[in-house]
């Protein structure tokens, strides 16, 4: 499993917390030096059956800098994703990416349950 996280932010630090305290083991990438790709974005989204607007991080400044609440509704999946290549910080995180499943953002009953804990 790899762990797509920003070493400043407090969700991801919540995160890597719990999955040491479980025992978990993990790859770590930094987001915001290895910026998700918008290949790899769009295999992680077609793989976790959210809607695309839950890859944005909402309440990150450069997402409101760009406005993108009003933005977004507008733009195509293809021009969504090659935004969310620009820049990690516009990436939710934490993500952990699994063969199987993607989770984004850090929900502790949600990650116990997709990892059988």
């Amino acid at each position: 499993m790899q762990l797509i996280q920003y070493q400043k932010c407090s969700t991801c630090k919540k995160a890597v917390s719990w999955l040491k305290e479980k025992g978990i083991s993990y790859e770590d990438r930094a987001i915001k030096e290895q910026n998700p790709t918008k290949e790899e974005l769009e295999a992680w989204y077609r793989k976790s059956g959210l809607p695309l607007k839950r890859f944005f991080n909402t309440s990150g400044n450069l997402y409101k800098e760009l406005k993108l609440k009003d933005k977004l509704p507008e733009m195509s999946e293809e021009e969504q994703l090659k935004l969310l290549a620009t820049d990690g910080m516009l990436v939710k995180r934490p993500l952990l990416v699994a063969e199987d499943f993607i989770l984004v953002g850090f929900r502790e009953q949600e990650w116990e349950e997709k990892l059988g804990i």
